[in-house]
C-alpha cells in the first residue's frame, strides 16, 4: 500500500498557482478577442466584396455612358468608377501606339494602347485590344502604326473604364527608356510619347470598337477584359471563428483540469 501511495504521490501534479492561472486566462482571453475581431472584420469584408461584385456587374452590363471629361478626372476613383461601361468619341493620334506585354486566354502577346484625342479636348489612352507576339515583334521592327488606317478619322469607342496600373501582373518594372512595358502606367507612357496631360484612366475597347479601322489583317482583339474578384472572405472568417472556438475550448479544458486537481487535493 505504501509503495502504491508513493507512486501516486510521484504522479500527482499540483494545481497551478494563482499567477499562472491568471496569466493563462489573460492570454486565452486576449487571443479569443483577437480571433473574434478578425472574424468579424472578415464578415464585413465579405459583405463589402459581395456589394463590389454586384455593383461592378451592374456597371459592366449597363448602357454606355459618356466617358468622364477632364473636369471630372480629379474626382475619379477605382471604387466608384472602375469597370463603368463608357463611350467616347474623337480621333486617334497616329504614330503614338504603345505595346504592353499581356497574358490572355489567347496566349502571350501585347495590349495595343493608342491615345485618342476626345471631342472634349482631353487625351484618353484606349486599350484597342490584344495582338500576338509575332505581330508585336513585327510592329517593333517596322515601326508600323496599328492604330487605324486613317488615324485622323473621327470614331466612337465603347468599352470599360479602367484605372491606371502602376504595377501589373508581371513582377518586372516598366522600362520607358527601352520602350518595354509590363503594366499600363499611363503617366509614364504619356511622358515617353511626349503627350500632354492624359486621363487617369484608360478604356478597354469592346470587340467591335477594337476591330474598327485596323490595318489589313493586323486587327487587335478587344473585349478581353477579365473581371475576377477573388472572394475568400468566407473561408477566412470561418478560420478565425474556429480559432476563437478552439481557444475557448482550450481555456475550458484547463479550468476543468484545475478544478479536478483541487478537488483531489481536498480528498
Amino acid at each position: 500500500m505504501r509503495s502504491g501511495a508513493k507512486a501516486d504521490d510521484a504522479a500527482f501534479v499540483p494545481p497551478r498557482s494563482f499567477a499562472a492561472r491568471l496569466t493563462l486566462m489573460a492570454c486565452a482571453a486576449f487571443f479569443f478577442a483577437i480571433f473574434i475581431a478578425l472574424g468579424t472584420w472578415q464578415v464585413q469584408r465579405l459583405q463589402w466584396k459581395r456589394d463590389l461584385i454586384e455593383h461592378v456587374q451592374q456597371r459592366v452590363h449597363a448602357a454606355p455612358m459618356p466617358a468622364p471629361p477632364p473636369a471630372r478626372w480629379s474626382r475619379l476613383s477605382a471604387q466608384a468608377d472602375e469597370y463603368r461601361h463608357v463611350q467616347i468619341a474623337g480621333r486617334y493620334l497616329g504614330g503614338q501606339d504603345t505595346l504592353v506585354i499581356a497574358s490572355t486566354e489567347r496566349g502571350l502577346g501585347y495590349w495595343l494602347m493608342a491615345p485618342l484625342r476626345a471631342d472634349d479636348g482631353g487625351i484618353v489612352l484606349i486599350n484597342r485590344g490584344f495582338v500576338s507576339e509575332e505581330e508585336g515583334r513585327r510592329l517593333r521592327q517596322t515601326g508600323a502604326n496599328l492604330g487605324t488606317e486613317n488615324p485622323h478619322e473621327h470614331i466612337v469607342v465603347t468599352g470599360l473604364l479602367r484605372m491606371a496600373e502602376p504595377h501589373g501582373f508581371w513582377p518586372r518594372r516598366n522600362e520607358p527608356s527601352t520602350d518595354r512595358w509590363y503594366s499600363r502606367e499611363l503617366g509614364a507612357i504619356a511622358a515617353r510619347r511626349g503627350l500632354p496631360e492624359v486621363a487617369p484612366y484608360f478604356i478597354d475597347a469592346d470587340a467591335q470598337s477594337a476591330q474598327f479601322g485596323g490595318a489589313g489583317d493586323a486587327r487587335p482583339v478587344g473585349g478581353l477584359t477579365v473581371i475576377d474578384f477573388p472572394n475568400n472572405h468566407l473561408v477566412y472568417l470561418l478560420t478565425w471563428y474556429a480559432l476563437a472556438l478552439m481557444t475557448a475550448v482550450a481555456l475550458w479544458w484547463l479550468l476543468r483540469d484545475e478544478i479536478r486537481l483541487r478537488r483531489a487535493m481536498r480528498q
